[in-house]
């Protein structure tokens, strides 16, 4: 959890995800506090119903209209009134009040609860990232009943990896920033065209910023209004024709005024990335031509070939002028691409409409926030066929996993829900998110596993493995001809946990040998597995799975990060099993258990 700062708290505009995260905030407080466990609970609680309910929760809240919406009690409901009327809450105020400000960095350090800040705090006044580094390094944490050496070693490691991608951000926690920003500068009159560039519009997993490019006839107009939007911290940078700012998140943002002339030739050069832009740029000039930021233009005396198209308004006409194919921004990395788009080799990239159902998510029956019946209405709204559902084994107990039982009564549940469908419209498929145990083995017998429609394997403990040990662990379950796929194969949470060591290229060839799957974890925390692994794998054969990972309806939205993933591995239709419609995907499904 991330408490450097509310969204939307103090004034701003008051959301579904502000309320929740000002309830969750005041539940870690008290925690922090010592306070009752039911009362720290009952935050959450409320936290959680606020996400998930079905009308505009922030509505009921401000008309105080909250009355019988269970998890919101009396109490609870007045302090969301007066939160979602004046966007502000006293009771949270005079809350945060008792710890310094700094004290919430320290929920961002991997390994670190509130039990353990509330110890650090209390013992050696540990209310900073800094405070927690001298600690850790004097030897005072380690004294500490809970911590010891090894914990405080994977506490100043967890300092380290922070530190190194402080300035970073994932791309889907800058993708409402990016886009309401978009969205204000595409309302402005001034403004002709608009696009996100950089690494957002290459999809990348992580950002170091975002870029703003538009075409307009009145430059100062469009960087007053942007320096002046809301949200806006700090004014790096305000000039005519560009202008840098820093959000209250810590993102920078930075906009680009030019020409609808120059428009095409910035938005290329912008996106990226610099092998892409150089390898563009020589080509260009073995053409007779130097690019740049703002034009194509022939370079020096010496006559230049002539352009496929001439004069270029477009960034498609870029490309062709340079007798390429258009390269999806997605691909633009000195991958390939190049080549591919001289000979005509480009693939056509996965799109989110292609996708027909998916897979691995989860229900109240372990650690999901909606029921069975809520998620398969979520699927259906969406215009999805199918979706599986992949609660955890019992050895994530964490999870609230399953045990046989269990699980064999969800799949009888399943079926009966499946009755209620018209035949041929929608479909639940039974599955299980099944522990990888240390071994290799499987968190449930065989006999159990092939009464299901598909199984997702994952490894969720014992991640400190060696290399070889974990490798082999992966293996084992690849091999396994109940395992239809692995679930996110290298463990990473983006910013916050480092991958766990594997030999990724070793699963592959396991998976390419015994048909089985590697999902794309859209969850965007994850992404996993990289993107850099896919161009390999889709050489080997091996199919992936876009699964969202969901724990409550609303995470099905996830699909559409799974796809950037997905865009750019070089993956196509084909190489995406849950691009298959109902009526397919259940041979696919099967396939591995008939070995083939």
């Amino acid at each position: 959890m991330d408490l450097r700062g509310d969204p939307g708290y103090g004034g701003g505009m008051v959301t579904r995800d502000s309320l929740a995260e000002t309830l969750r905030h005041i539940a870690t407080l008290l925690e922090l506090k010592g306070e009752n466990p039911f009362k720290t609970r009952a935050y959450n609680t409320g936290a959680e119903v606020v996400e998930s309910f079905a009308g505009d929760i922030v509505q009921r809240a401000r008309d105080a209209d909250l009355k019988g919406i269970k998890g919101i009690g009396t109490a609870l409901a007045d302090k969301l009134h007066e939160l979602a009327s004046t966007g502000r809450l006293e009771y949270y105020e005079n809350l945060r009040a008792e710890f310094p400000d700094t004290i919430f960095e320290l929920f961002g350090v991997n390994g670190l609860g509130p039990k353990k800040i509330k110890a650090l705090y209390e013992a050696h006044g540990v209310a900073s990232l800094e405070r927690l580094r001298e600690v850790c390094e004097s030897g005072e944490a380690a004294s500490l009943a809970g911590f010891g050496a090894k914990s405080v070693e994977k506490i100043l490691a967890a300092l380290d990896f922070k530190e190194q991608f402080a300035d970073l951000f994932r791309h889907g926690d800058a993708a409402p920033e990016a886009e309401r920003i978009r969205e204000l500068l595409r309302a402005h009159p001034a403004v002709g065209q608009c696009a996100i560039a950089g690494s957002y519009r290459r999809g990348k997993e992580v950002l170091h910023d975002l870029d703003f490019i538009v075409s307009t006839k009145d430059a100062p107009a469009v960087m007053a209004a942007f320096t002046g939007m809301e949200g806006v911290d700090t004014v790096l940078v305000a000039g005519e024709t560009k202008s840098s700012v820093r959000l209250a998140s810590g993102l920078q943002c930075d906009l680009r005024a030019v020409t609808d002339a120059e428009y095409p030739f910035a938005l290329n050069y912008f996106t990226g990335s610099k092998e892409h832009n150089v390898a563009m740029r020589s080509r260009a000039l073995k053409w007779g031509y130097t690019l740049n930021e703002y034009r194509l233009a022939p370079a020096g005396d010496k006559e230049p070939r002539p352009l496929r198209v001439d004069p270029v308004t477009t960034e498609e006409e870029l490309y062709r002028a340079l007798g390429l194919d258009f390269v999806p921004p997605a691909l633009r990395e000195n991958s390939g691409e190049i080549e591919a788009a001289e000979s005509g080799g480009l693939p056509e990239l996965v799109a989110l409409d292609q996708l027909r159902g998916t897979f691995h998510n989860h229900t109240l029956a372990s650690d999901g926030k909606a029921s069975l019946g809520e998620m398969a209405d979520a699927a259906r709204e969406l215009g999805l066929q199918y979706l599986g559902i992949a609660d955890h084994s019992k050895s994530s107990f964490q999870a609230n996993g399953l045990d046989a039982e269990r699980l064999l009564a969800q799949v009888e549940e399943i079926a009966a829900l499946n009755e209620t469908y018209p035949e041929g419209e929608f479909r639940l498929f039974a599955g299980t998110e099944c522990d990888i145990l240390r071994d290799g083995s499987l968190d449930f017998e065989d006999g159990v596993l092939a009464r299901l429609d598909y199984v997702v394997a994952s490894v969720h403990n014992a991640f400190t493995l060696p290399e070889p040990e974990m490798t082999k662990r992966i293996l084992r379950a690849a091999e396994n001809p109940h395992v239809t796929m692995l679930g996110h194969l290298t463990g990473r949470l983006l910013l916050e946990r480092e991958p766990y060591a594997v030999d990724v290229p070793k699963v592959i060839d396991a998976c390419a040998a015994n048909g089985t799957a590697i999902e794309i974890n859209a969850n965007p925390w994850r992404l996993d597995m990289d993107w850099r692994w896919w161009k390999l794998a889709k050489e080997k054969g091996v199919k992936t799975y876009i699964n969202p990972d969901a724990h409550r309806p609303e995470h099905l939205q996830f699909l559409h990060y799974g796809i950037l993933v997905a865009r750019k591995g070089w993956l196509e239709r084909g190489d995406v099993l849950n691009c298959l419609p109902l009526g397919e995907i259940e041979a696919a499904l099967a396939a591995k258990r008939r070995g083939r």
